[in-house]
């Protein structure tokens, strides 16, 4: 089994994580589960003070993944972004959203973060 990846912390100290325990059991499943998502790309975890830790904003109040996540990751992904790079432009701040891109997959602009994505990849 391939390690863990995890990519910088370039994320504000204020963004809060969850470490992939708890990751684990708000999704219901294993911790090797987790582990699985962040090598198949559909999660991305930073390491902060010797932890692993994936952004809290990545969820939904029941605590399930974002709908639009796994897909913006690999649109990202595929456009050439790096995971500090993805990071950075989901949690910049965009005057022209309510707040970051990650605040707006929470909301009515899930559609349009992705459009803006695919945009930037071309």
């Amino acid at each position: 089994m391939s390690a863990i990846p995890y990519c910088d912390d370039v994320l504000d100290p204020s963004v809060s994580l969850l470490q992939l325990v708890d990751v684990a059991k708000n999704l219901g499943v294993a911790v090797t589960r987790v582990q699985q998502l962040l090598r198949d790309q559909q999660l991305i975890a930073v390491r902060r003070d010797g932890v692993l830790g994936v952004p809290e904003l990545f969820f939904d109040e029941t605590g399930e993944t974002l709908k639009w996540l796994p897909g913006l990751i690999a649109v990202l992904h595929d456009g050439g972004f790096k995971d500090e790079e993805i990071l950075l432009w989901l949690f910049r701040e965009d005057d022209s959203l309510p707040g970051t891109p990650v605040q707006a997959l929470h909301g009515d602009l899930a559609r349009e973060v992705i459009r803006r994505a695919q945009a930037m990849g071309f």
